[in-house]
């Protein structure tokens, strides 16, 4: 397997540091790992895997003799580096929001759309993490009994919002059970006009808003979703909430199949062995998908199935995944893994 120069741009930041960690956990065949970061950063000492790496600056030279570069140091640093970095060789497995909608750049799971690979010109969009746990889980029930309906509801970690939002919920939790003033200046946006405290509270705000009432969070699990499955006409509906957990977003879904008298078993069996699917559905012993137990982990996981008592295409479901892992930066070193097996790079 050929060896391959990398570079990952964000690399201080909660999602930068996890890609380090999978691509050295997974054997990934890099001949070089290029650490990159704003100019506050440059100097930095990183350990990872027990190795020892010093954070660069990113500039347009940074990406010289690079093969594979990943991006997670949010959107306006990718449109500033990303052509420059495909222009030098590179191609980029980008995890913000600036390409995915793009149609000429692939939207990818590899579980889900690994043919859409196969398309690029140099710039690969990694998917919102709430959207790739929900089409991870649906693509086997969407295989085999077809797919017409989405309504789902999210409950999604401080973690997706980053390391200052992880560190504003310790804050604000400690200040409520001190009685103090609780400082919030993070979400639900950090550019919006105002902010509410996370710490022993729900916001059903994720991003601003668009004017049609749904927001740039909702609009994107929408788009992406549709785009993702190849599926324009497909019925998708999204609420996505904050909650006060540190990692592992969890999703309510509701679908409607195209096939009537498919039983929850059925349903069920489609997901067992499925790789990187775990069910978790057994109400007689309380097992059901949770976040706290969720964190750290590779998987996606699945539980609560249930038939609508109404719809008799209606099944409801829940997943749970972490999501600065399947939800971020494991699929984009799955994405990078992909690459070097199709030889696409």
């Amino acid at each position: 397997m050929s060896k391959v120069n990398v570079a990952i741009v964000g690399a201080t930041g909660a999602v930068g540091t996890k890609i380090l960690e999978k691509l050295l956990e997974r054997n990934f065949p890099s001949s070089s790992i290029k650490l990159l970061a704003s100019k506050r950063s440059v100097g930095n000492e990183i350990v990872a895997g027990g190795q020892q790496f010093i954070v660069e600056e990113t500039v347009p030279e940074s990406f010289d003799g690079v093969d594979i570069a990943f991006f997670s140091a949010g959107g306006n640093i990718s449109k500033m580096f990303a052509e420059e970095a495909v222009k030098r060789g590179a191609v980029v497995i980008d995890n913000t929001s600036a390409f995915r909608m793009s149609e000429t750049i692939p939207l990818v799971v590899p579980e889900v759309n690994l043919d859409a690979l196969r398309e690029h010109k140099g710039i690969i969009a990694n998917p919102n993490c709430s959207t790739i746990q929900m089409v991870a889980a649906l693509e086997p029930i969407r295989e085999k009994f077809g797919l017409n309906r989405i309504i789902v509801s999210t409950y999604q970690a401080v973690s997706g919002a980053g390391v200052e939002a992880i560190d504003e919920l310790e804050s604000q939790s400690k200040q409520f059970e001190n009685r103090e003033s609780i400082d919030a200046k993070i979400l639900p946006s950090a550019g919006g006009e105002r902010h509410y405290p996370i710490a022993y509270n729900v916001i059903p705000q994720i991003d601003s808003f668009d004017s049609s009432g749904y927001t740039l969070e909702e609009l994107k699990m929408i788009n992406e979703t549709k785009k993702i499955f190849g599926l324009k006409d497909l019925k998708v509906s999204a609420t996505c909430i904050r909650i006060p957990v540190v990692s592992g977003h969890s999703e309510s879904i509701y679908i409607e199949i195209d096939k009537e008298g498919v039983t929850v078993e059925e349903l069920r069996e489609t997901l067992v062995g499925v790789p990187g699917i775990v069910i978790q559905d057994d109400i007689t012993t309380q097992s059901y998908p949770m976040p706290l137990f969720a964190e750290g982990k590779d998987e996606v996981f699945v539980g609560r199935l249930r038939k609508d008592p109404d719809h008799p295409a209606g099944f409801h479901l829940w997943v749970v995944s972490d999501n600065l892992l399947k939800g971020a930066a494991l699929n984009s070193v799955q994405i990078a893994e992909s690459l070097v097996e199709l030889k696409t790079f």
